[in-house]
């Protein structure tokens, strides 16, 4: 191969990797706006976030300010500002929960809440790894690691009809579809009221 053939492939192949990683690091949101919204996750951990989290939102349309505000506000309460992928309590309260597809003996420690939204159950890991094509009910951890934890939040968002409750400003119903009931509905209003004036949303 000639040389000068061999640069212009390599230039090429750099040109497309950049385009590839500003497009992941474009999006409804920015590194700045994010820290804004919360201020506690670590600006390492914000950086490494972006990316996944700005294209899981643009998979699920959350990329309006009123829907990405809503969206953000939710995630930042569940996840503590995205410092907890993780569920810090064992799981061992889930044990038996029929509701949750905990059928299995210690499907409560397995299925625990992980990722941004705490996704919880055998169930609701069978039902979101069959939506984004993860292995999730046989690999839980996955479920916490970016690449698939912020594609989850999105899911569960976008398979309770979310997007259409945050263009009507129900932050209420919101919290009640995802929490199951009203569980720190201050702190999660202070979330989104923060979230709203960073990105200017009505």
């Amino acid at each position: 191969m000639p040389r000068n053939v061999g640069f212009i492939l390599l230039a090429a192949a750099v040109v497309a990797v950049g385009a590839y990683v500003l497009m992941q690091q474009a999006g409804p949101i920015s590194l700045e706006q994010l820290k804004a919204i919360m201020p506690r996750v670590p600006v390492a951990k914000a950086s490494e976030y972006l990316g996944h989290l700005n294209a899981a939102m643009r998979e699920r349309e959350i990329t309006s300010p009123k829907r990405a505000a809503a969206f953000l506000a939710q995630l930042a309460h569940e996840s503590g500002e995205l410092r907890y992928m993780e569920e810090i309590a064992s799981g061992a309260a889930y044990e038996g929960r029929a509701d949750l597809g905990n059928t299995q003996p210690g499907d409560g420690k397995r299925y625990k809440g992980r990722g941004p939204i705490q996704l919880t159950g055998r169930a609701n890991y069978r039902t979101a790894g069959k939506a984004l094509g993860v292995a999730l009910e046989d690999n839980p951890t996955r479920a916490a690691e970016p690449d698939v934890a912020f594609r989850v939040a999105a899911w569960y968002w976008g398979s309770r009809g979310l997007n259409s409750l945050a263009d009507t400003g129900n932050f209420r119903e919101i919290t009640r579809l995802i929490n199951g009931g009203y569980n720190g509905m201050a702190d999660r209003e202070a979330f989104w009221a923060k979230a709203k004036a960073t990105l200017g949303a009505a």
